[in-house]
């Protein structure tokens, strides 16, 4: 199995910054894509940045310019950097990857971490 643990989140003031981590660890045998989802008060999961193992980038239009997502495959950790915070990014922050594991090949995730801009 592939486990992944969230850390960074918390209370920040509306355009500030946080940074967030998320580490793999397991019986890992490939770690594709890897990315940050949010699932926000009354709202539905939404991606927010994901990252390929080669290092191609997508981003949601809401995080563009503000947010940047990056990876270090050597300790199979990615993170989300985001900068000018506003009130609505308050959600809890999931980590997602597609990896191969001993007995699974597709989604894992993470427990959450939350963040919450306030104003």
């Amino acid at each position: 199995q592939v486990q992944l643990v969230e850390s960074g989140g918390g209370l920040v003031q509306a355009g500030g910054s946080l940074r967030l981590s998320c580490r793999a660890s397991g019986t890992i045998f490939s770690l594709r894509t890897m990315g940050w989802y949010r699932q926000g008060p009354g709202k539905q999961r939404e991606l927010v940045a994901r990252i390929t193992s080669s290092g191609r980038t997508n981003y949601a239009d809401s995080v563009k310019g503000r947010f940047t997502i990056s990876r270090d495959n050597a300790n199979n950790t990615v993170y989300l950097q985001m900068n000018s915070l506003k009130s609505e990014d308050t959600a809890v922050y999931y980590c997602g990857a597609d990896a191969r594991s001993l007995n699974h090949n597709g989604d894992y995730w993470g427990q959450g971490t939350q963040v919450t801009v306030s104003t």
